[in-house]
């Protein structure tokens, strides 16, 4: 039987606190992204500031699709 990938992120967000924890901060840095992303100029400490979040954002992310991984060959 397969199980759908929102399906196993649900219940992940509801019994796993690292995949709660990684998904709340992946939702935070997305939103500060989009923030920066609505302006029309960046200063240099914002362009580092969103460099360093999207490369955080895509480490969240792996890390959260490894977890998914685990579960779904469990």
């Amino acid at each position: 039987m397969a199980v759908d990938t929102h399906e196993l992120r649900e219940r992940l967000l509801d019994s796993d606190h690292e995949f709660r924890d990684l998904a709340t901060k992946h939702h935070q840095l997305d939103e500060r992204l989009h923030e920066l992303a609505s302006r029309h100029f960046l200063t240099e400490p914002e362009q580092l500031e969103e460099s360093q979040m999207k490369k955080q954002k895509l480490r969240l992310k792996d890390r959260m699709e490894e977890l998914m991984r685990r579960q779904f060959r469990a």
